[in-house]
């Protein structure tokens, strides 16, 4: 009983954590664990958790039938908005971001609020249509400004982009 009391207070301060505290070593080697609040009923949203799961995260989904509250709750500036949110390591992540560009966040834990794909460009992770790939941009936002991460525009170098990505 004192060991699983123990772990489980142990399992609450690793949460608690700010983002600045995962070290390059923890994020490389532990299984990534990520919230996704999502539609019901929204297909790319599934398709897009099923991107992260092939990466290496642990995903809870959350349906919610009020996502423009829970993109208020996390501060999504409404230009940066997407269908689904993510919470992992105290960001918030906005749409299709490619699961290597979450990484790559973790791993350098800037200050920021978190990364968005707005809106729902056909060929990012989850909206994939055939060869098709709309040009898109990897956005890190916080209260001081928006600034782009990662871009992406064609079938090649979004498909490079995910196989690099795998964990």
């Amino acid at each position: 009983m004192k060991i699983r009391f123990g772990l489980l207070l142990l399992w609450i301060v690793a949460i608690s954590l700010p983002s600045s505290a995962v070290s390059n070593d923890e994020v490389s080697s532990e299984p990534l664990s990520i919230t996704v609040y999502k539609s019901p009923t929204c297909g790319c949203c599934k398709q897009w958790i099923a991107h992260l799961q092939e990466h290496g995260f642990n995903v809870l989904a959350v349906d919610s039938d009020d996502m423009t509250a829970v993109k208020a709750q996390y501060g999504v500036p409404d230009k940066l908005r997407s269908c689904h949110t993510a919470r992992i390591g105290g960001y918030t992540i906005e749409g299709h971001v490619p699961a290597k560009d979450i990484i790559a966040m973790l791993e350098n834990a800037p200050t920021a609020d978190g990364l968005s794909v707005p809106g729902m460009p056909v060929g990012s992770p989850g909206m994939e249509v055939g060869d098709r790939v709309d040009a898109y941009d990897v956005i890190q936002f916080s209260a001081d400004g928006q600034e782009v991460v990662a871009s992406y525009g064609d079938a090649e170098e979004v498909r490079d982009s995910t196989e690099q990505g795998s964990r």
